[in-house]
């Protein structure tokens, strides 16, 4: 049972990727999936949400607004970011996770989240 995260790397600015937080073990039909972003020296920042009720509801940080789009695909039990026009103030490590039965993501920092994915590397370059 886990939450794996992929899809980071290196790209110039104005570029995109496109992250992905597959699980394993358990659906994410009920569960509300939250992506993380921490910066070298920063806290743990939240970027987007989508929520447990098929993703009808979808949420992001004022950063990332009109950049990002989160998506959960149930059938195949993931969760994507597709992150495009990227900036060097985008460069963090991104990771996923998963609360039962929420229809938006409760601080990471208050909540105990069900699963955690492990972080990928986004690198930006200017």
């Amino acid at each position: 049972v886990q939450l794996q995260a992929s899809g980071g790397g290196l790209v110039q600015s104005g570029g995109s990727l496109r992250l992905s937080c597959a699980a394993s073990g358990f659906s994410l039909d009920d569960y509300a999936v939250g992506w993380f972003r921490q910066a070298p020296g920063k806290g743990r920042d939240w970027v987007s949400c989508v929520s447990s009720d098929r993703g009808n509801r979808t949420y992001y940080a004022d950063p990332v607004e009109g950049r990002f789009t989160i998506s959960k695909d149930n059938a195949k039990n993931t969760v994507y970011l597709q992150m495009n026009d990227l900036k060097p103030e985008d460069t963090a490590v991104y990771s996923c996770a998963a609360i039962l039965a929420y229809l938006y993501c409760p601080s990471i920092e208050r909540y105990e989240y069900h699963y955690y994915g492990q972080g990928t590397q986004v690198t930006v370059s200017s």
